[in-house]
């Protein structure tokens, strides 16, 4: 029986790096032993320092509604964080605290975009980027890279994609699920092809800006003439393993910003109060303090790729920053393994699934249908485990 739903969510795809974590805890209830590397989640605690903050609020009787935009004491430290890290020169008026960068990407959607205008996506991206674009009654137009180019679009792509109907383009460095940086060089190319278009508005998603390995990301922001058309998302949920304490922000142009406080006003209202405390202890925090995560991803990162390599149809590369890697598997479309037919990419991550016990994502759903997404946000056990389970799954 079809249920009375509206368009709106009838049209809304599922999240699949969602619905595969579901999946895996579907199958462990089940008494399978699943291995997760399907979620992007640091498996780390939170840091004890900022623990100890939250405790603090708890105690200083925190618990009211909190400002819709966020405190001025948070949004005083995110101005801090971004002139530290960044070099860019925001005012208070110019932060917005939601709950979680996903909410910060929907917020800037919904108060730039209009019915029938185009956002660009280079490929591969963010699954909800797509799905944030649909709800704003807005089209995406799919940019295309491969492993070849470490996922990265060039300059004449960029001007290709554009019409008179772009109105937004979104860049996420270091890539989810690439790991890809762009450089400040490489940025600055893209940027002199946006000049020409003023109509543009950038949305740069720099949620994980910590986790980068020997190349420091630039902030598209940082671009002169590309200041005042440029939206800069960050959080706390990725470099800080935050994830559920869900503090996401951005800097923007006042009016920007000013829009999406109206926004969320009438949504969420005020993120959480005593995360809001904490993130305040965080955001301020030295990024040495985080860094012997970042330097385990990277122990985990370069032992991942050395597994990977020895299964032959297996083509990586080696990525910059976030804790994924993201294999192309063409090699084995068309092919039967164990009487299993592998066409796609979803059949591939199906098949290592149910055969290898071992959860990833498709690469369809980042608009890049040669590869698989895989965490190495799992131990190093975990990792080796896994591998070899592939391994013999696919022999």
């Amino acid at each position: 029986m079809a249920h009375p739903l509206s368009d709106r969510i009838n049209s809304l795809p599922v999240s699949q790096t969602l619905a595969m974590a579901a999946k895996a805890r579907e199958l462990r209830a089940e008494g399978k032993d699943i291995i997760g590397l399907s979620l992007g989640e640091p498996d780390f605690n939170t840091p004890d320092f900022i623990k100890d903050a939250a405790i603090e609020a708890i105690n200083q009787n925190y618990n009211s509604y909190s400002p819709v935009d966020g405190y001025v004491e948070l949004k005083e430290a995110i101005c801090t964080k971004f002139k530290r890290d960044n070099n860019l020169d925001y005012k208070p008026n110019q932060i917005v605290v939601s709950t979680g960068a996903k909410q910060s990407i929907a917020n800037v959607a919904q108060v730039l975009l209009n019915k029938g205008d185009e956002v660009l996506l280079p490929a591969p991206y963010w699954v909800s980027y797509s799905a944030i674009a649909i709800l704003s009654e807005a089209t995406f137009v799919e940019i295309p890279s491969t492993i070849d180019t470490n996922f990265k679009i060039t300059p004449e792509q960029l001007e290709a994609a554009i019409t008179p109907k772009t109105k937004m383009v979104f860049f996420n460095s270091p890539n989810n699920p690439s790991g890809s940086i762009f450089s400040e060089a490489e940025y600055r190319a893209l940027a002199k092809v946006l000049e020409k278009h003023p109509q543009i508005f950038i949305l740069s998603d720099e949620i994980y800006e910590h986790i980068n390995y020997d190349c420091k990301p630039f902030s598209f922001a940082q671009i002169e003439n590309m200041y005042d058309r440029t939206i800069t998302v960050n959080g706390l949920a990725k470099a800080f393993a935050m994830t559920g304490w869900r503090i996401g922000y951005i800097g923007a142009p006042e009016w920007i910003a000013k829009a999406c406080t109206k926004m969320q006003g009438q949504i969420t209202s005020g993120t959480n109060c005593i995360a809001q405390r904490a993130a305040i202890t965080a955001v301020l925090a030295p990024v040495e303090k985080i860094q012997f995560m970042v330097d385990e991803f990277k122990t985990r990162r370069d032992i991942i790729i050395g597994l990977l390599r020895k299964i032959d149809g297996f083509k990586v590369n080696v990525p910059d920053g976030a804790f994924y890697v993201f294999p192309d598997v063409s090699a084995f479309f068309g092919k039967t393994i164990n009487g299993v037919k592998i066409e796609n990419s979803g059949d591939f991550s199906l098949f290592i699934l149910e055969k290898a016990n071992v959860a990833t994502v498709s690469g369809d759903a980042f608009g890049a249908p040669d590869c698989i997404r895989m965490s190495y946000a799992a131990s190093e056990l975990q990792i080796r485990e896994a591998i070899k389970r592939i391994k013999e799954a696919l022999s």
